[in-house]
């Protein structure tokens, strides 16, 4: 089954079908969210602020129906309580928030 980086109508469901004010959210998470951070802090073992930043986004990617991304958050979010990172789940969320990201950007392609 191929991931869903945005599902598009369990995200306007969330914000009541107000296109506009999802268009808006996505837009925002685009340019405001990044992985620096968090990956900063998993190659410091900082966990706890590690654990923090991908609890974040994890929240974040939950109620913009970034489908993917939140489970790989999810994933993360669980090693870090942890401390029992791997480096499968750090690529494994590195390039899903690559492709979410492109998709987030067809979005607002067709959107815009």
């Amino acid at each position: 089954m191929a991931a869903v980086y945005v599902n598009q109508e369990e995200g306007l469901k969330r914000v009541r079908n107000n296109k506009k004010l999802y268009i808006t959210l996505l837009t925002k998470f685009k340019n405001e969210t990044n992985l620096t951070e968090l990956l900063s802090c998993i190659a410091e073992k900082n966990y706890e602020k590690a654990e923090a930043s991908a609890h974040t986004l994890k929240g974040l990617s939950g109620n913009l129906s970034l489908t993917a991304l939140c489970e790989k958050a999810t994933e993360l979010d669980a090693q870090l309580k942890n401390q029992t990172i791997d480096a499968d789940a750090v690529a494994g969320i590195t390039a899903c928030f690559n492709e979410t990201q492109k998709a987030i950007d067809e979005v607002l392609a067709a959107n815009g």
